[in-house]
């Protein structure tokens, strides 16, 4: 069951929460998702295209959309907001109000707010785009997920998982590798898990990487 489901979906309800937090009519349910996921889209786009900050570097781990009738709340979690504020610092609020006109929020108000994570290399999005970035760099794939496992260690998990796939080191067959490090169990709902899947493009083509991270018990 663990190589068939989303870890994260699976448990939904016990040890997480959803990443959109609000309600509609099942006619418009579609349109709110879709309307979260360009939301996401341009505020990752805007970071990386107007605050010098090149993709994969800005940290950000996960963005929560909270909706109300007049309000919508947006909270980015990034794991290096000091980066963000050096790079432009009244980037948020131009953030805020490109994001008001792209999305011609005219009856409802919107507020953009920052949380740090304490230990960023604890969270897979910020530790693929690491993973990410050595491969790019044309750094060895063993070397890197090693060093991304030492850096997990540093912020107290108790196990991860890393997964590389695709034409690795630019081989003419696609395979996978994957480096294990402390304890994992996919199959128990009631263990905290962290996880994502990330794209890297490289010279010799498109990488899959898979980071499952336990956090702890319940």
């Amino acid at each position: 069951m663990a190589q068939k489901i989303n870890p994260l979906g699976f448990r939904l309800g016990t040890t997480q929460d959803h990443h959109s937090l609000w309600f509609a009519r099942p006619k418009n349910y579609s349109e709110g998702l879709k309307e979260d996921q360009k939301i996401r889209d341009f505020i990752k786009n805007y970071i990386q295209r107007n605050m010098g900050i090149s993709s994969g570097t800005e940290g950000i781990a996960r963005i929560e959309i909270q909706k109300e009738i007049d309000l919508t709340r947006i909270i980015i979690y990034i794991g290096f907001p000091k980066l963000l504020m050096e790079s432009r610092p009244r980037g948020i609020e131009e953030l805020q109000m490109n994001l008001q006109k792209e999305f011609n929020c005219v009856n409802r108000k919107l507020n953009i707010a920052i949380t740090r994570i304490i230990k960023p290399y604890g969270n897979p999005t910020i530790l693929a785009e690491f993973i990410a970035g050595q491969l790019k760099n044309r750094v060895s794939f063993r070397k890197a997920m090693k060093k991304a496992i030492e850096l997990t260690e540093k912020a107290d998990t108790k196990g991860i998982r890393v997964q590389i796939s695709g034409r690795i080191n630019g081989k003419e067959v696609a395979r996978i590798e994957k480096i294990k490090k402390g304890r994992v169990p996919l199959q128990t709902i009631r263990a905290k898990f962290d996880y994502c899947s990330y794209i890297v493009r490289t010279i010799y083509g498109v990488l899959g990487i898979k980071i499952w991270i336990f956090i702890d018990e319940e």
